[in-house]
């Protein structure tokens, strides 16, 4: 498979976890209406799991464009490839608000709540103040590329035997990926991110996450929708971003 297509792929399985979680909790007469942020981060966390899982083998499943610079900015991914990551990235999770909004289409309809329905679809902060908003999604961006960074497993193989990515450790040519050996701990580090910092912008932690449903939100013919909330969307892109090349700065720092 391309490893534009698998980023594509991923990305929107990602958001169908994620969003199809907090469609299920906040949107009139689901099932899980109601159940809980707990319900919300595990699914995000699943969604990370199940994404790298399947998607790893064919292109170290970024997923995300704060990783794909993160990597690029320690010198583990090409330059060259981040802007093509990237708008795969934000066409995947476009696709996959567009099937969370297939799937909830009538409950969409049931509820007239313009935050909530936009909030199915990106981020809104609980108490909007953008200095301590780009903090938030900063620092838990930080600790996400951080993380990633120590937990990719060197030496990962794609379907066809050759190394997805190579870099060169101490005069040899290892691979570095996430892979779906790093599947597990990398889900489980959302899971965690969103119990502990998620509370006062909904941790987009991940520009695609957020850009490519927020276009979603303001193309789908939504009959009780609201603004899309332009005026906010900077922050979650730029923030991620910062707090990814912060990290790989640290990880060069500290390597």
């Amino acid at each position: 498979m391309p490893p534009y297509i698998a980023e594509i792929i991923g990305t929107a399985i990602l958001i169908i976890f994620g969003n199809g979680a907090v469609a299920n909790v906040l949107l009139n007469k689901t099932k899980g209406h109601g159940s809980g942020w707990i319900v919300i981060t595990w699914s995000w966390g699943i969604g990370v799991f199940v994404a790298v899982f399947t998607m790893g083998q064919f292109s170290g499943a970024h997923i995300n464009p704060a990783v794909t610079v993160g990597l690029a900015s320690a010198g583990l991914f090409s330059w060259s490839q981040v802007p093509f990551f990237i708008v795969a990235q934000v066409i995947g999770a476009a696709i996959g608000s567009l099937f969370v909004w297939l799937a909830y289409r009538d409950h969409f309809s049931a509820s007239d709540d313009k935050v909530l329905i936009l909030s199915c679809h990106s981020t809104i902060p609980n108490i909007r103040n953008f200095p301590s908003n780009f903090m938030t999604e900063g620092i838990g961006t930080f600790l996400l590329v951080f993380g990633i960074l120590y937990l990719v497993s060197p030496g990962f193989l794609g379907t066809e035997g050759e190394l997805l990515e190579t870099i060169a450790i101490n005069g040899q040519e290892v691979g570095f990926g996430l892979g779906a050996l790093s599947a597990l701990p990398v889900g489980l580090l959302v899971f965690g991110l969103g119990l502990s910092l998620g509370g006062p912008t909904g941790y987009a932690i991940n520009p695609a996450r957020d850009l490519g449903p927020r276009i979603m939100h303001s193309l789908l013919p939504i009959s009780n929708k609201g603004s899309s909330d332009w005026a906010y969307s900077w922050v979650p892109v730029a923030a991620p971003i910062v707090g990814g090349m912060l990290a790989a700065g640290l990880y060069l720092l500290l390597s």
